[in-house]
């Protein structure tokens, strides 16, 4: 596949950017945008090189007085907290989500310019939670309105695939998951191209195929193995989604009763670390181990990250100028006309969910990639992993009895595995430095007691 590093791009919400790991030498930056603590810092000392302009409000006056340059690919990944189900899901209604309408503004300035010098308009690379699909707000049908160029809201119902041809501007979005990446973590996140009436995301985003492509069997058994003469049980073939407050709130949430982001090593629990947390995204080893990170600052930076093999698959057919074999508008087949709707700006926008049967062949918008990648949970650990992120029978014994005080079920190997180190100390011991410890808002006055 030849590449083309004639690419220019700028990145909005950089985070640890990894965007730029994952588009290493297929396009080159021109500069960043971010404004909180740790990653801002993290960026200068990373790359010292490229401009972080900071507030990405002050983008488009930016550009509009030339002091950063236009850019031909803008790379976005606006908070997700305002949608997620780890947030609060106030969409729009959400400082941080109204972020994703501004992020339009720097479009239209960005394309001025590069219409002043007689350039295709600019290719919008963004990325979020699958949740802003079903936000209560409506938060993505909005946002997709106003980004094709409509003066209205879009009376459309956004599922996890879909096309949208508006008056200004083409757009595609296809909800992929990192497993079939090959990364052991379930991560599904929603992937958006957009670009001028000359630009067609679809035939980047979605593949054709001989054969029907659908999302394989789960299989969520666990896995015993040896490395370097130490033992290691695994709970899940691979882990739930890594979320930004792991380094912090690791034993009270699903995860935590899955066993999905627990590791049995040598008859010990212990959390993830923030290296095998960076193998678990894609993230070159200790990418984030700067002098003024800590496991926190890690673990957050991290978890609000992109996955950087499947934004490096995106980019390697973006900047390769990769163009599948099939034309959504001209065909005919059963599928795209039941899934067609032609809207009251003359805009047409296709639902892609599900099988989606061409005239010749398939087109694949599932989760899954044509040529899915393996993933084996061995391949993230840590043999060497160090003392501080394992568990303490007090932690133990604190996610066994919450999980009876939520009528939460329990991994039964988690179980057993809790139990275990738990049996360790006798419970007076065990109450008796729980009780220093704060505690949450679903414990009750009277605290249950578990018999190990």
């Amino acid at each position: 596949m030849k590449m083309s590093t004639s690419f220019f791009v700028g990145s909005v919400c950089s985070g640890i950017e990894a965007a730029s790991v994952a588009w290493g030498g297929l396009c080159r930056f021109r500069w960043l945008s971010e404004t909180a603590k740790f990653p801002s810092a993290f960026l200068g000392h990373k790359y010292p090189g490229l401009l972080n302009v900071g507030d990405m409000f002050n983008i488009p006056r930016l550009l509009r007085d030339k002091i950063i340059p236009p850019v031909d690919v803008i790379c976005a990944g606006t908070p997700c907290q305002a949608f997620s189900l780890a947030g609060k899901k106030q969409g729009l209604n959400d400082t941080r989500g109204n972020l994703t309408l501004r992020l339009i503004d720097i479009m239209d300035e960005n394309d001025c310019l590069l219409k002043c010098a007689s350039k295709n308009g600019t290719i919008l690379f963004w990325e979020n939670v699958e949740g802003v699909l079903k936000d209560k707000t409506n938060a993505f049908a909005q946002f997709v309105s106003i980004l094709s160029g409509s003066d209205t809201l879009l009376p459309i119902e956004c599922s996890s695939a879909g096309v949208l041809y508006g008056v200004k501007r083409n757009i595609a979005w296809r909800v992929l998951d990192a497993k079939y990446f090959g990364v052991p973590q379930q991560r599904k996140r929603v992937y958006l191209l957009a670009g001028d009436k000359h630009f067609h995301p679809e035939k980047i985003l979605f593949e054709h195929s001989e054969t029907s492509q659908t999302e394989p069997v789960k299989n969520q058994t666990g896995k015993c193995f040896e490395l370097e003469g130490q033992t290691f049980e695994v709970f899940r073939e691979y882990a739930d989604c890594l979320y930004s407050s792991y380094g912090t709130k690791w034993n009270g949430n699903a995860a935590a009763y899955n066993g999905s982001l627990f590791i049995f090593q040598n008859e010990r629990l212990r959390r993830f670390s923030p290296l095998e947390c960076e193998r678990l995204m894609g993230f070159p080893d200790n990418y984030t181990d700067v002098s003024f990170s800590t496991p926190t600052t890690r673990y957050q930076a991290v978890g609000n990250s992109w996955v950087v093999p499947v934004v490096r698959w995106i980019g390697q057919r973006l900047f390769s100028r990769h163009n599948e074999n099939f034309s959504i508008q001209d065909d005919k087949s059963l599928s795209l006309c039941m899934g067609k709707q032609i809207l009251d700006d003359g805009a047409t926008y296709y639902d892609l969910q599900g099988e989606i049967l061409l005239e010749k062949g398939f087109l694949n918008t599932s989760p899954a990639p044509n040529h899915i990648i393996p993933f084996d949970m061995m391949n993230i650990v840590d043999v060497h992993c160090p003392e501080n992120y394992y568990i303490s029978p007090v932690g133990c014994y604190g996610i066994i009895r919450r999980a009876k005080e939520r009528e939460q079920k329990i991994n039964k190997r988690l179980e057993l595995a809790l139990r275990h180190i738990a049996s360790q100390w006798n419970v007076e011991r065990i109450e008796a430095v729980s009780r220093i410890q704060p505690r949450g808002n679903f414990v009750k006055k009277e605290q249950i007691k578990v018999s190990l």
